[in-house]
């Protein structure tokens, strides 16, 4: 009776150990292999089940939310972006993960990876891997990437030719111009309050600093002759990859097709801009893994997220899809591909675009801001970036 009573603890002990997680995810193709080979590994080694379930991306973040406290989400998703985080946090669906990590897991993380993730001034995911924008060089027009403005100028205007251009970007967006207003001064779009928060009252934009980054983008266009009229991301990501550009702003979602292109590239940051006070310093985007606040099997949900994450298991993540990783560690061992080297030095010099939901308000009117100043070269940019601000703050009500 004894023997029979034992074997039924043990049966059930068992059973309670392994239980079973869910997983949404919008990877596909090798990414998505990759996860699948990760959790059947994970059944193996924790005798917890896995089920992976793919989800598109645009529809995770509002089923998530909704369905978590009713217990119709997963335990855990792979991966969203950091920007997310705000309305996530205020609906209350995303399990703090500070308690579950030790000082050298996130010592082993960039620092800025940790302040995306973070909100409210919680750890609030477990990021993974990031990207941003950079300079991208064609090496058979540029041989070293220029590290003051003034080679970077020469360079632009030497190759700015009948045939070929020395430098263009998406000029009027400002995801792609962050780095120029943190160049003169913003270190990020909003200050941050007493706790280390982001405020929203506390618009980083204006003033002087941001005259100064929009009269640069100006000059771009009208003192300097790099960017003409009409080149927007498609014109200048087209004459990249045709071979007729040396340097452009990109990020390392263009790189397979630069590579198919079989343009010889190289990445750097941008050089500091003429009287900026800091370095070029681009918005980064980082995606991590969130586990569900509501999950009936938390332990194993956090369990299997870390091993996600863990510095080797980012390294063949990188391998699978070529995702740049946050991890120092993985950094390290793949520091001999010269996109992990190149993003990774960039990495060090940007700011996480704000994940406040907020920063929704903004992109519109700093758009428009953009626009206005590199319309006419007598454009008023110190009326423009004053408009810019008062139509932010009304929008956003402080």
């Amino acid at each position: 009776m004894r023997k029979a009573l034992a074997v039924l603890a043990l049966g059930l002990s068992l059973a309670l150990a392994q239980g079973k997680i869910t997983v949404w995810t919008h990877f596909g193709g090798p990414e998505l292999e990759w996860l699948k080979a990760q959790a059947k590994t994970f059944e193996k080694t924790s005798g917890t089940k896995v089920e992976v379930v793919e989800v598109p991306f645009g529809d995770i973040k509002q089923k998530f939310i909704l369905g978590a406290p009713q217990g119709q989400a997963a335990d855990l998703v792979v991966s969203i972006p950091h920007d997310w985080l705000g309305e996530m946090a205020q609906a209350g669906v995303l399990e703090p993960m500070g308690k579950y990590v030790t000082s050298s897991y996130l010592a082993d993380l960039q620092p800025v990876a940790v302040e995306a993730f973070t909100f409210g001034g919680k750890l609030l995911g477990l990021p993974a891997f990031a990207e941003s924008v950079a300079l991208i060089y064609n090496k058979k027009y540029v041989k070293e990437p220029p590290k003051t403005w003034e080679e970077f100028l020469d360079l632009a205007r030497r190759h700015t030719t009948g045939s070929t251009f020395g430098f263009l970007y998406n000029i009027g967006d400002p995801y792609f111009n962050f780095g120029f207003f943190r160049a003169y001064g913003a270190e990020n779009v909003f200050g941050k309050d007493a706790r280390g928060n982001l405020d929203p009252s506390k618009l980083l934009l204006g003033g002087e600093v941001g005259e100064k980054a929009l009269q640069f983008i100006k000059d771009l266009r009208f003192r300097y002759n790099l960017v003409p009229e009409g080149v927007d991301y498609g014109v200048a990501d087209g004459a990249f990859k045709d071979g007729a550009l040396a340097m452009i702003i990109n990020g390392p979602w263009a790189l397979g097709d630069y590579k198919k292109a079989k343009i010889d590239f190289g990445i750097a940051p941008f050089p500091t801009p003429p009287g900026a006070k800091n370095p070029w310093g681009p918005f980064l985007g980082v995606q991590g893994v969130v586990v569900n606040a509501y999950s009936k099997n938390k332990t194993a949900a956090v369990n299997f997220a870390k091993t996600l994450v863990s510095g080797k298991n980012l390294v063949s993540f990188n391998q699978a899809g070529g995702r740049i990783p946050v991890s120092k560690s993985a950094a390290k061992s793949l520091e001999k591909d010269p996109v992990v080297a190149g993003f990774s030095r960039v990495f060090a010099l940007g700011t996480p675009m704000p994940n406040i939901p907020e920063m929704g308000k903004v992109w519109g009117p700093w758009g428009n801001a953009i626009s206005l100043a590199i319309q006419r070269p007598d454009s008023n940019v110190k009326k423009i970036v004053e408009d810019m601000v008062a139509e932010i703050r009304k929008a956003i009500g402080r």
